[in-house]
Formats: C-alpha cells, sequence, structure tokens
C-alpha cells in the first residue's frame, strides 16, 4: 500500500479509501445487498491487514448502523491512532427548521451522534455530505469550525458540490477564520469524468484532496457489459447514475476490459489505477474480499501515458446523474425525507 497526505491536513492517508455504504442492518435501510456485521468485519480486517488505513462511512447509512459496524470493528482490529475515520452528515429536516433548531445546533447533534455510533471520541475527517439550501453557509462553516475547536473533530470535508460551492465555502472560511475543507468527495471515474471540468483544477490550485465515490461505477467498471450482480440489479441509485448512458459507457469499459487481460490483471485494477493518476485516495466500496484485494493491486499498477490516452478516448460528455442532479435549490424542499432516524443516501 502507498500512503499520502490528505490535502492541505496532517492525515496519513491510504492511496485506497474503504468505502463502508455496503455495511449495515438492511433491514434498517434501503439497500437489501448490504452485509450483516459479521461479514463486514471480515472485509475491513482484511482491509487493514492490506494496509488500508482510511475508512468512509456516514451517519445516512443503514440508519447509523455503518458506523457502529465500522467502529466495533476498528476497536477490536486496531490502534486508534493508526487509522483515519471519515463519515458524514446530512443537512437539517424540515422539522428541525420548523423547530427552530440552528445550523450549529444540528452539526453538533450529528457529531455526538456519529461519535456514540462509532465508539469514538473524535473523528478524523467530518464530511458535509451534501449542500444545505435551506441554511446559511455561515451557520455551517460556523458550526463545523466549532467542532474542530471542541476536539470532536479533526479536519472538515464536503461532498456533493461544484466547484463554485466548495470555493465560496473556503473563502468564507478564510475570512472568518474557520477550519477550511481538505477533501471533497464526488462522482468521478472513468466512464463519469464530469468533475474535470472544474473541481479538479480548483482542487489542484488548492492542494484540495479529491477522494471520489463510485470509483468503479457501481461495479460497471470491474466487469464486462452484460455481466451482473444482486448490487447491479438491485442497486437503484447506480441505476439512475448509469442506466440513461449505458451504451456509450459500454465501449470504455470493453477498453478495460481489453488492457486488462493485455496486462493480465483485473479490470478493478485497471480502472482504479486509471483513477489513481487524478485523485488523493478514491472511495471503494467492498461486500467481499476480493473487492478491497483488487482495490489494494491496484495502487502497484502504473499505467503508460498511451494506455491512459486509450481508456479515456471515447469518453463523451454525461449530464449530472444522482445526488448532483439534484444539486438545486428546488431540491432542499425535500430535505424532510432524510430525517435522522432513517437517512439513506448514496455516497
Amino acid at each position: 500500500m502507498q500512503y499520502t497526505k490528505l490535502g492541505n491536513s496532517q492525515l496519513n492517508v491510504s492511496r485506497i479509501c474503504m468505502g463502508c455504504m455496503g455495511f449495515g442492518d438492511a433491514q434498517n435501510g434501503q439497500h437489501s445487498w448490504t452485509l450483516d456485521e459479521e461479514h463486514s468485519r471480515e472485509i475491513i480486517r482484511r482491509g487493514l491487514e492490506l494496509g488500508v488505513n482510511f475508512f468512509d462511512t456516514a451517519i445516512g447509512y443503514q440508519s447509523g448502523t455503518s458506523e457502529q459496524y465500522l467502529g466495533r470493528a476498528l476497536r477490536d482490529f486496531a490502534k486508534r491512532e493508526d487509522v483515519v475515520v471519515a463519515t458524514k452528515f446530512l443537512p437539517r429536516t424540515l422539522n428541525d427548521i420548523a423547530t427552530g433548531i440552528s445550523g450549529q445546533k444540528h452539526i453538533e447533534r450529528m457529531v455526538d451522534t456519529s461519535l456514540k455510533n462509532l465508539g469514538l471520541t473524535y473523528i478524523d475527517l467530518y464530511i458535509y455530505h451534501m449542500w444545505d439550501y435551506e441554511t446559511p453557509l455561515y451557520d455551517i462553516m460556523d458550526g463545523l469550525n466549532r467542532m474542530v475547536q471542541a476536539g470532536k473533530v479533526r479536519y472538515i470535508g464536503i461532498s456533493n458540490c461544484f466547484a463554485y460551492q466548495l470555493a465560496k465555502a473556503n473563502a468564507l472560511a478564510e475570512k472568518e477564520g474557520f477550519a477550511k475543507f481538505v477533501s471533497v468527495q464526488g462522482h468521478y471515474n472513468l466512464i463519469f469524468r464530469e468533475e474535470e471540468r472544474e473541481m479538479a483544477k480548483l482542487c489542484a490550485e488548492d492542494n484540495i484532496a479529491m477522494t471520489p465515490y463510485s470509483a468503479l461505477a457501481g461495479g460497471r467498471l470491474s466487469r464486462l457489459p452484460g455481466e451482473t450482480t444482486k448490487r447491479l440489479e438491485e442497486d437503484r441509485y447506480a441505476k439512475f447514475k448509469y442506466d440513461a448512458t449505458a451504451a456509450q459507457d459500454n465501449e470504455i469499459i470493453q477498453r478495460v476490459a481489453d488492457l486488462a487481460e493485455k496486462r493480465s490483471v483485473s479490470m478493478t485494477e485497471i480502472s482504479l489505477a486509471w483513477l489513481l493518476t487524478k485523485v488523493t485516495a478514491p472511495v471503494v466500496g467492498a461486500t467481499k474480499l476480493h473487492h478491497i484485494e483488487g482495490a489494494a493491486k491496484s495502487v502497484d499498477i502504473s499505467l503508460s501515458p498511451e494506455e491512459i490516452a486509450y481508456l479515456e478516448a471515447l469518453y463523451i460528455p454525461h449530464k449530472l446523474a444522482g445526488v448532483m442532479a439534484q444539486n438545486t435549490p428546488a431540491a432542499a424542499s425535500q430535505q424532510h425525507v432524510w430525517s435522522t432516524g432513517n437517512q439513506n443516501i448514496e455516497a
């Protein structure tokens, strides 16, 4: 495994981040393909053996049970100082707003709930899961800074935002002396490269770490077109993101397969090796041992400029999909469905 600093932070992270959305009690969530605690622990332990020290979860994954599974496994298998734990919070609900819960108070409650779920005294990287148009940006940045000052959070990150939103937030933080976002977790992979338009350039200039989700496009970049799995069949979020562009995407996926065969490695290794040339640490979900094993192997693959060009040549611009397609003021009116008792959202 290779390691690097996470943007402008002092966090030393593995180049592969284990995504924990696939862990948690399916009865408390919307994803029928998630793993129970026993099998989640096996994968977490294997990741640690392979040198993975960076783990990403969220309060919204299976109603907090993903956080609980991860916290208990890390407590049993690792030293706290050896791992970097990231988790996320969602916007205020309409009920929070109606009852006068401020953005600052909401963040404090979310942090405390996640700390309890994880069984930790601090969170290494606390991520603003998606933009909240109903809460003033000052309240968000002030609330996050208070958690940093209280020692409950070491650094902050953001997910599912536009480049202008990240730039605006960090400019406000600099003006007010607040903690800045050191990382961004966006939707980025070989068949969805819209982050290259503006976000990648901003991050390169400001040394903000990119830790993208959907690194393998919900499994599409790890198997030939037509091959299927339980997740591919049942993950409605991934279907929403990729089904409309399947025909053009499949041409790129075939190139991944061809290069993998030529290199005698897996498609997972090729897809992630490409992404590793662009970002700090992709978030790679794992629901089988070979998922994290393949991800770990990708770190050691070095693609030539010609191979990178071959993989990139057929890309056609995509419309925004998934959570980012809903990143509008109008979507804010739907935030009430993400109640703190049953938050379920991808990435």
